[in-house]
């Protein structure tokens, strides 16, 4: 099945989000490291069908040419010219986009206020939970962790395992009906195979593209949890 959400974002978002989840500094990026992680993200993207827009491959290619102009040794001619850095239109295009980012977010704040949180009415004298939504790097980033020992040829047995997305699917809305929220770690150290969690993983980004559930995080980075849409959403 091919995987298309409508919170799925581009490729300068990806690299935001691997600056950000590392506390990378955004002037002097460690490209070696921020391609490699690319590369995995693009590859688990693929095997899992999602679909991946040209211009996450355009950025591939270009982290990749930034990269391979960092490693090639320079000569004194070289070194006594003050040459650009291979990284400084890359840094210009992440921080003009943040910047169109944070802007386009006030804005979106002022119109729907309470749109990006997501809050339930708490009883008297306690205080209400708060949560952001989490993006879908969020959720490859925790479906990466829960398969880091997992051979790469698992993925392309999901179709003649016995668990089904379509299964899966209706196990997750019967469990969101017995307990309002659950843990995304929580359903993947529950699946009795390693195989199985690529099919549960699969099974919540479509049941997200289908708007039946979300998932959210207290803050940035934090744990993931699942929950039905209209039990966490809150009219304004």
């Amino acid at each position: 099945m091919k995987i298309r959400l409508d919170i799925f974002e581009g490729p300068l978002d990806l690299l935001l989000y691997l600056i950000k989840k590392d506390h990378l500094n955004i002037y002097d990026i460690p490209i070696a490291d921020v391609v490699n992680q690319y590369m995995q993200f693009l590859e688990l993207m693929k095997l899992l069908d999602i679909n991946i827009a040209s211009e996450y491959l355009v950025m591939a290619a270009t982290l990749i040419n930034i990269k391979s102009k960092m490693l090639l040794p320079r000569s004194d001619v070289e070194e006594e010219v003050l040459e650009e850095d291979p990284r400084e239109e890359l840094v210009r295009r992440l921080l003009e986009y943040e910047k169109f980012k944070e802007v386009a977010e006030f804005l979106k704040q002022k119109e729907f206020q309470r749109l990006k949180y997501i809050s339930r009415p708490a009883p008297a004298g306690e205080e209400k939970e708060v949560y952001l939504e989490a993006s879908i790097f969020d959720l490859i980033s925790a479906f990466k962790s829960a398969l880091k020992e997992v051979p790469k040829d698992i993925f392309f047995e999901v179709i003649n395992d016995e668990f089904t997305v379509e299964e899966k699917i209706h196990d997750l809305l019967h469990l969101l009906v017995v307990k309002d929220r659950m843990s995304l770690n929580e359903l993947f150290s529950t699946a009795k195979s390693k195989l199985e969690i690529v099919v549960t993983f699969l099974a919540i980004l479509e049941l997200i593209r289908l708007r039946e559930i979300v998932a959210v995080q207290e803050q940035l980075f934090d744990p993931i949890l699942i929950a039905r849409r209209e039990n966490v959403f809150t009219s304004l």
